[in-house]
């Protein structure tokens, strides 16, 4: 590798770093979804807690992204494992419709202000039939 290529690799990955960086940081600063989380679980007095996995789960992930490590889990090991990451995407997930008000702006504009319960039940289903539709077409393949 050429020394001009080392440099590009090098700006591209650091600018990749620092929008992804910069976009997480907004995520959880400006939409406030960690504060909306404690105060929803009522969780307050455990905001180092919340500080430290953000940082924690950063620094993993990117080690993680970096090096490609192979992990090897017994199946009763990977259930509460995926129940967890399960758990955090649907409250992530939720934290951030609640902060955007992102139902009801499209129940007005799908014409079903009163019926929020409908979009809900639309959402849920469509998440578990398409994971159960995801599971069962690759992952037993």
């Amino acid at each position: 590798m050429t020394t001009i290529n080392i440099v590009l690799v090098t700006f591209i990955g650091l600018a990749g770093g620092l929008a992804v960086g910069s976009g997480f940081v907004a995520f959880l600063s400006v939409l406030g979804i960690i504060p909306r989380l404690m105060q929803l679980t009522k969780t307050m007095k455990m905001i180092r807690f919340y500080e430290w996995a953000v940082i924690m789960g950063a620094v993993l992930g990117g080690m993680c992204t970096l090096w490609n490590p192979i992990f090897v889990f017994t199946p009763s090991l990977l259930i509460p494992i995926g129940l967890a990451a399960g758990v955090f995407v649907g409250m992530l997930a939720a934290a951030l419709t609640e902060v955007l008000n992102v139902l009801p702006i499209l129940a007005k504009r799908i014409g079903i202000d009163g019926q929020i319960v409908i979009l809900l039940m639309a959402i849920v289903f469509g998440k578990i039939f398409g994971s159960l539709y995801q599971w069962m077409y690759f992952v037993n393949k």
